[in-house]
Formats: structure tokens, sequence, C-alpha cells
């Protein structure tokens, strides 16, 4: 029985505009493995650090799970690029072996590839040129079938000759980019059940900012599964964000009074006004800097930019907007592939979609829409929402969802 060659698998992490920093460089890096070294609680024992602007993720033990660690970590903003690696001794010797017995798994399917190596250690007894040369030969005897293409090959095996070792790997795949959540503050997220602000959430999370979310509920008019269903959303964006959490508050007494003193074609803007202060009060308590909504310039009445001007009226923060120049379908392409789009489209009410208008307004006068809502005791209302509002953990490492109120 041939026995089965063991090697050192680690993975190896890029980061992108990180590198642009500068002087605060450092601070930016130090985020980033704070979000990863969080995340690896869930997956074993690993030691992260970085070096030559790249993260080792290094398992210290069998036990350690580097598929999920993998997973995890292509989803951590300021990564561009994540490959699983194989470190050896500095010399040829080993380099070679570990070619030809890590790498042929990864050429499974390819007619053609390429070698690139980078030598960090230019103490190294060899130039890149040779290195690149002899892997490429080494990988041909086990694998005669494959042919050399250095300009469009199918896969690039790179091995790179750094300090500490020597890596070698293939089929480097793009991960999430953007900036580490946590190095650009914290932004509070009016999460609905639908498509848009889930994106809208993520695209700010791209960006560095830190996020928590508020939800605004109509029960009975909701439902408990709509309640859930936004939960479950929360769940699918910490992916990407980590843990959120999510404040929900009651609208339903501040639906019936719209609906008993206001009239009907001014609803929606009102309502909207009601969000955007209840939103900034819990922003301001929780420390946050800016609101965040999945609003798309013209997709739906609210959304004209009188409306906009009408509900931001009542915002103490700036509203950042990130999904305000895209169109339908590219708010869709994005939650498709952040995984919140199946979701999004279960058949569950929100607020928004209770005591619609049969005629909103589409481009409202701003006295109009103030005097509308001054035949309300408007921060009665708002103080009554807020002290409804209560709030629960969602995220891939919680160890159980928390309720609390306040």
């Amino acid at each position: 029985m041939i026995p089965v060659k063991k090697f050192k698998e680690i993975l190896l992490c890029k980061y992108g505009e990180i590198i642009l920093k500068g002087a605060n460089r450092k601070f930016f890096e130090d985020t980033l493995l704070k979000e990863l070294r969080r995340r690896s609680a869930r997956f074993g024992r690993f030691d992260i650090y970085y070096s030559q602007s790249t993260i080792y993720i290094v398992p210290l033990d069998e036990e350690s799970d580097l598929d999920g660690m993998y997973a995890s970590a292509s989803k951590v903003f300021g990564i561009v690029a994540i490959t699983r690696a194989a470190e050896c001794e500095k010399n040829m010797d080993a380099i070679l072996e570990l070619a030809k017995t890590y790498i042929p798994d990864f050429l499974t399917g390819a007619s053609t590839f390429k070698c690139d190596a980078r030598r960090s250690d230019k103490t190294f007894e060899k130039d890149s040129m040779e290195i690149s040369a002899e892997v490429g030969g080494a990988l041909l005897e086990v694998m005669p079938h494959l042919k050399v293409d250095v300009h469009h090959p199918d896969i690039t095996v790179r091995i790179e000759i750094r300090e500490q070792a020597a890596y070698i790997h293939a089929g480097q795949q793009h991960a999430a980019g953007g900036m580490p959540v946590g190095s650009n503050g914290k932004g509070l997220l009016l999460l609905s059940g639908g498509i848009d602000s889930p994106v809208a959430g993520y695209m700010m999370a791209k960006r560095g900012m830190r996020l928590e979310a508020v939800h605004f509920e109509s029960f009975p008019y909701t439902s408990e599964l709509a309640r859930e269903k936004v939960f479950r959303l929360a769940d699918q964006m910490s992916d990407y964000t980590g843990n959120l959490l999510v404040h929900v508050v009651s609208l339903t007494h501040i639906q019936e009074v719209l609906m008993r003193d206001c009239e009907e074609d001014y609803f929606t803007l009102l309502l909207r006004r009601f969000m955007m202060r209840i939103a900034s009060e819990i922003a301001i308590r929780n420390g946050c800097k800016a609101l965040i909504t999945g609003e798309s310039l013209g997709q739906v009445a609210s959304q004209t930019i009188e409306a906009i001007t009408s509900t931001e009226d009542r915002a103490s923060l700036p509203v950042l907007r990130p999904c305000i120049g895209l169109d339908k379908e590219e708010i869709i392409q994005i939650s498709r592939r952040i995984g919140t789009f199946d979701i999004s489209i279960e058949p569950y009410e929100d607020c928004c979609t209770v005591f619609t208008p049969r005629h909103p307004r589409t481009k409202p006068d701003l006295d109009k829409v103030r005097a509308q809502e001054a035949k309300t005791d408007f921060d009665t209302l708002v103080g009554e929402a807020l002290e409804s509002a209560y709030r629960i953990w969602t995220g891939p490492d919680r160890k159980e969802r928390g309720e609390n109120h306040g």
C-alpha cells in the first residue's frame, strides 16, 4: 500500500485597497485581522497574522476546519483573493516534491497551465524564472498530457519564496474585496423584508461600515412569519457584515392614527417620516453616524426626488443610499450573489404594504406634508414606538438568538 504523503496546508489571503493606506495602513490591517480571528473561533484553532501584504491563516491542529474557515474568510471585506496553499522548506528539492504531490488535484480537468514564481527572499538559490521552469518541468513529469501556455493558461501555479518558508498554490479565487468592516464607522440600516435594503447594507459594509439594523413591523397586520423572514435576511447578510443587532419597532399605533386623522394620499410619506425620526433616535443612542436605506431613485412612488426630500426632512443624521443609481435588475443580481434574494421574495407582508394608499403622492409639497403631520401628536407617537422596541442578535457565530428590550 502506497503511503499518503502529508503536507502542511494553510490559507493565503491577499488584500487590495489597504495597500494604499500609507501611514494608516496598520489600523486597517489590524481591523481585518480582528475580524478574521473573531470568525475563526467557530472552526477551530488558527494562527492568523499578516506579512508582506498577505494574511496567513494556519491551522494549529488536525481538528481545525480549514474548509469552513476558507468559506468564511472569502466573505470578509478587505480580502480580494484567497487560496489554499501548501508550505515547505526553502529548497528546490522540497519545492519540487511538494509541487508533484500537492498541485495535480488542482490541475484536474485543465489542458494548459503556467508557473509563476515570486521571490521576496532575494537570497534564495535560484531566481524566479529558474524556479518557474523547474516546477513546470516537475509537473509535466507527473501530468504529461498538460501543455504550458504562458499567455492564457487554464490554471496558474504560483510559487512564493518568502522569508519564513516556501509556498505553492493554484486556483486562487476572488474574495469579497472592499474595506474591513469596522474601519469606517457604524451605520443603522433600515431593514425591510424586501430585495433592496439587504443589498444596501451589504454595499455599505463593503466600504468598511459596521452595521446595526432597525426593522419596522405592524403586528398583527404583519405576521410573525414576516418578522422571522427579516431575521433570516439578517442572518444571511451577516456572512459578510458580521453579527447584526436588529432593533424591532412597532408602527401599528402610528399607522392607525394616520389612517384616522390624515389624508390617504399622504399615508406612505408620513409613515416614512416617522420611520426616519425613530431610526435617527435609535442610531444616535447606539453610536451610529448615519442611516442607510435601500432607496433607488424613481423605483416606487415614495422614491421620487420630491418624496425622498420629504422623508429626509425628519432625519437627524446623514442618509446613505448606496442603491440610489442602480436599476432593479442590478440590485437583484447583487442580492442573488449574496444569497438574500430567495428570502426577500417570500410572500410575507411588511409594514409599508399595510394601508397602502390607492393614489400615493409622487411629487409632494413639503409644507403640505408637514401640515398633514401636524394633525398627529408626532413626538408622543415617536416616543411610544421607541418604548416598543426590542433587540435581537443575528449572525453565524452567535451562540443563540437573544432578545432584550430598550
